[in-house]
């Protein structure tokens, strides 16, 4: 079942070019895991167990700007062993793909 995070593009999220610079989509993409995980499962179980990224993708279509709201769609793939594939879509305001990834957990 997708879970979504809103997110608000800060001042000092800004590259010197004037939008979202490519690091910060990948603190989004975390960000947006992390409150994923979170939302379902228990104190006990965070504390008992950690996730570790194996490798991100991501493919940047649009430019973001200062304060814009971000919708961050996740859900997870099917789990192939101890690795867990997870997307994250980031979308602005106007539905419009911002950037995709996918991470391996």
């Amino acid at each position: 079942m997708p879970f979504v995070n809103t997110i608000v593009v800060r001042p000092e999220d800004i590259d010197q070019m004037g939008h979202v610079n490519n690091v910060i989509y990948l603190k989004y993409v975390q960000d947006t895991a992390e409150a994923h995980w979170k939302s379902f499962a228990s104190l006990e179980r965070q504390d008992q167990i950690l996730w570790v990224v194996l490798r991100h993708e991501i493919d940047y279509k649009k430019a973001a700007m200062e304060g814009e709201s971000l919708t961050c769609t996740t859900w997870v793939e099917e789990a192939n062993g101890v690795k867990m594939p997870r997307i994250v879509e980031i979308r602005n305001e106007g539905r419009d793909l911002v950037a995709k990834a996918r991470t391996i957990w």
